[in-house]
C-alpha cells in the first residue's frame, strides 16, 4: 500500500547535547521494520557514544559537516558528500564543526536502539 508521509515522528536522540531526529519511515512512525529514513539536525559540538550496529547506515550529508570514526579512520564529511557504515563494524558520528550538520540516516533494516549496541559511558 503507498503512503504519503506529511509529517514525521521527532525521536529523542541519544549524544552529549541535543540533537533533533525527524523519523520519516521507521519503526516508530510506520512501524516498519525492513528500513528507516530520518533527518537529523545536529548542533555544533555534538557527539554520541560509539556503535556496533546491526544495520547498515547510509548517511547523506545536506548542510555542514559530519565527522564518523571508524577503527580504522576518522572521515569528515561535507555537504554533498555521502557515507556508508556497514553492519558489524564501529562507528561512531559527531559534529564538530561550526554550524553542527543537517544530514539523512538511512538504516537496513530499520534503525533500534536495542540493536544500535552502544557503547558503555
Amino acid at each position: 500500500m503507498s503512503l504519503h508521509i506529511t509529517v514525521p515522528t521527532e525521536i529523542k536522540a541519544c549524544g552529549n547535547i541535543p540533537k533533533v531526529i525527524k523519523e520519516y519511515a521507521g519503526r516508530v512512525h510506520t512501524g516498519t521494520e525492513s528500513i528507516s529514513v530520518a533527518k537529523m539536525e545536529s548542533p555544533s559540538g555534538w557527539s554520541e557514544p560509539g556503535q556496533t550496529p546491526e544495520f547498515d547506515e547510509y548517511t547523506l550529508v545536506i548542510r555542514g559537516l559530519l565527522r564518523i570514526e571508524t577503527k580504522r579512520a576518522s572521515f569528515d564529511v561535507k555537504a554533498g558528500e555521502a557515507f556508508i557504515a556497514p553492519r558489524g563494524e564501529w562507528v561512531r558520528y559527531s559534529t564538530p564543526g561550526d554550524d553542527g550538520a543537517e544530514y539523512v540516516a538511512v538504516c537496513q533494516p530499520a534503525f533500534s536502539p536495542d540493536t544500535a549496541h552502544r557503547d558503555e559511558l
